[in-house]
């Protein structure tokens, strides 16, 4: 028996508010995907009597239900269900256009492709008018994903969203690429990696996934937690986006921009360390950061004078901390 053509990967959690429309716009993809594979990763609200009451209309979809990892552990048990020859991962409190696939999909299997590319659109949820993620996508034909890559890097204009992605299953499985749990910004590292390794790729510039910009509330809690993690995720970032310089093969133009793209990311890390409200937290980071060279690492990947004066004010202005 031949596999299915086509996979959606969805994590869910805690989005009731949500997740009626993006299962209404799934319910009407054409082509239908041959499964779409809803991870609850253990919610506590009522998604998983939203998920059962649709499953009851909607063969293809398929619940599976987990013990809380995180958004990255939930995609990678849905990558590891997933039978479908080609894969695209959908967010449960976004939407997407009915023909959203269609044109990925045949682009995919005529041209051979390890990835398809895409736009999407900003979703304000009324607040103001929708926009298009790029402004300045066209159709690249087909190239290697590091061409594609050191194009929107010279251009500085790289969004890491895996939503607006389709990918060949196989190649994923050859690669055995698979998310970072617990790490927030996890599409920094796995879509810069599969970009390094993807050896045919198309960019199609229509946009058809509508990605939701909430309003969010925190607590001083709430928002102490976020921070921490932002911090401990950016710093882990930066140094696996060193370790993946091998990638570009030699290729010393590329290799400059990324790690230009290193340390324009983890410059974010002492943005987000000045918003801790305890002094006494911000000292321990930067002193941290100085004992586990973070600093020489981010004087070594800099890449133009901007970015070493960048890297050596901070250090200077931490120096007393």
């Amino acid at each position: 028996m031949s596999a299915p053509l086509f996979s959606i990967v969805m994590p869910v959690y805690n989005v009731a508010a949500y997740l009626p429309r993006c299962l209404d716009s799934l319910a009407v993809l054409h082509p239908a995907p041959d499964e779409i594979i809803a991870v609850d990763d253990g919610s506590t609200d009522t998604c998983p009597a939203i998920l059962a009451d649709y499953a009851q209309r909607m063969p293809n979809l398929k619940i599976i239900r987990q013990e809380n990892g995180g958004l990255s552990a939930a995609r990678n048990t849905g990558m590891s269900i997933a039978r479908g020859r080609y894969l695209a991962f959908v967010d449960s409190d976004d939407f997407v256009a009915p023909d959203i696939y269609a044109p990925m999909l045949a682009a995919a299997q005529a041209d051979d492709l390890d990835m398809v590319v895409t736009n999407a659109w900003y979703h304000f949820e009324e607040r103001a008018s929708d926009r298009t993620i790029y402004a300045d996508l066209t159709d690249s034909g087909v190239v290697t994903g590091r061409d594609w890559l050191a194009a929107r890097l010279q251009k500085q204009k790289l969004l890491h969203m895996v939503w607006m992605h389709l990918y060949r299953r196989d190649f994923l499985e050859q690669h055995k690429l698979r998310f970072v749990p617990r790490l927030i910004h996890e599409d920094v590292l796995w879509t810069t990696r599969a970009l390094l390794l993807a050896k045919r790729l198309r960019c199609l510039p229509q946009a058809g996934y509508f990605y939701r910009i909430p309003i969010r509330r925190y607590t001083p809690e709430q928002n102490k937690k976020r921070l921490e993690a932002l911090i401990t995720s950016s710093e882990y970032n930066a140094r696996e986006l060193a370790q993946m310089l091998p990638l570009a093969q030699g290729n010393r133009p590329l290799e400059k921009l990324l790690r230009w793209q290193l340390v324009d990311g983890a410059m974010s890390v002492f943005h987000k360390i000045e918003q801790l409200p305890d002094r006494a937290d911000r000292r321990a980071h930067y002193r941290r950061l100085r004992d586990n060279g973070f600093y020489r690492l981010l004087w070594r990947m800099a890449c133009s004078l901007r970015q070493h004066r960048r890297v050596a004010s901070q250090y200077l202005r931490r120096l007393s901390t």
